[in-house]
């Protein structure tokens, strides 16, 4: 008799991640080749590429070690050495370098490698929402140390993102409703739901995985004072109020809620964020403030990688035909 798919497929996650260099603070697996998706098979989704972050203290000591277990994993890049890949890494796009069309263990595997503290930086206040937004939606942790700074951050991610979805949202409205919403934050002015991807993708995300945002967000939603849940129901109600919506405001990333001043504000004002977020939150129209306010920072970070994940799909073609 075979393994459950579950077991079976942390084995293969574990294999994958034994044949990179130690110091990885924080793996998880994610995307279509790791949840399936409305619409697709589970042969088509064994065939996806899967795809991989990886936190790590110390990017150039990583990196050089992992140079030299797997070069060929590696862009033409690698020929500027770990400082300048970690330099890349760090100050271009969303603070992650990715290596993809990556054999390993029979599988193509694409791995972005970040390091600690951006990743809780971007957890903490939504600089670019590039592995903020991947890590609403449901992962598959492979690793996960004991950085109890790192396990705050993603749980305060995971609030957060409830609370903007909360803001654009009615009074009432269902789980399904909610989970789309999240699901749907870091897709917000990405260029790839413009061009060239199903838009669907959302719904798709959502509707073969309900059991997995349940898991992740059920005991946040019990937890919150702002919120009635009725999870037999599958039924919300939310604190829609000038006073209930300037508490969601105020608890927003720190990001989020520069970009949502800079659209209210006057130039020349220069009012303090409480004033500006006092002003949004009785507006009939805050939801649609704070919607252009997440597009505003997915859509800077997603022009950004455009450009980049060009440029490594290229190079990663000649690197990996050398």
């Amino acid at each position: 008799m075979s393994l459950p798919v579950l077991h079976t497929t942390g084995v293969l996650y574990r294999r994958i991640l034994s044949q990179f260099p130690q110091g990885i603070g924080l793996a998880f697996a994610y995307g279509s080749g790791v949840f399936k998706q409305h619409g697709t098979s589970q042969g088509q989704m064994e065939k996806n590429m899967l795809d991989f972050v990886f936190a790590v203290d110390d990017p150039v000591t990583w990196h050089t070690m992992n140079l030299l277990q797997n070069r060929k994993h590696y862009s033409i890049l690698k020929l500027l050495g770990p400082t300048m890949i970690s330099s890349i890494q760090s100050n271009y796009g969303a603070s992650v370098y990715y290596n993809t069309l990556v054999p390993v263990d029979g599988k193509i595997i694409k791995y972005g490698v970040i390091s600690t503290d951006s990743l809780i930086d971007d957890l903490l206040h939504w600089k670019t929402m590039y592995v903020a937004g991947r890590l609403h939606k449901p992962v598959k942790m492979v690793v996960q140390s004991e950085n109890g700074k790192l396990r705050a951050a993603l749980m305060a991610n995971l609030k957060s993102a409830v609370t903007a979805s909360f803001l654009m949202l009615p009074e009432s409205f269902t789980e399904d409703d909610l989970f789309l919403q999240i699901a749907g934050l870091s897709y917000a002015g990405d260029f790839r739901m413009v061009f060239g991807e199903d838009k669907s993708k959302v719904a798709n995300i959502v509707k073969d995985n309900m059991q997995h945002f349940r898991l992740l967000y059920s005991n946040i939603l019990r937890d919150c004072p702002q919120v009635v849940y009725k999870p037999q129901q599958e039924k919300l109600e939310v604190d829609k109020s000038p006073e209930g919506q300037f508490i969601q405001l105020m608890a927003l990333p720190r990001t989020l809620q520069q970009r949502i001043t800079k659209l209210v504000d006057p130039p020349g004002k220069n009012r303090d964020v409480e004033e500006i977020l006092l002003q949004v939150a009785q507006d009939p129209d805050c939801g649609a403030i704070v919607q252009q306010g997440l597009w505003k920072t997915v859509s800077y970070s997603s022009r950004k990688l455009k450009k980049m994940w060009r440029g490594w799909r290229r190079k990663s073609s000649v690197s990996h035909m050398s």
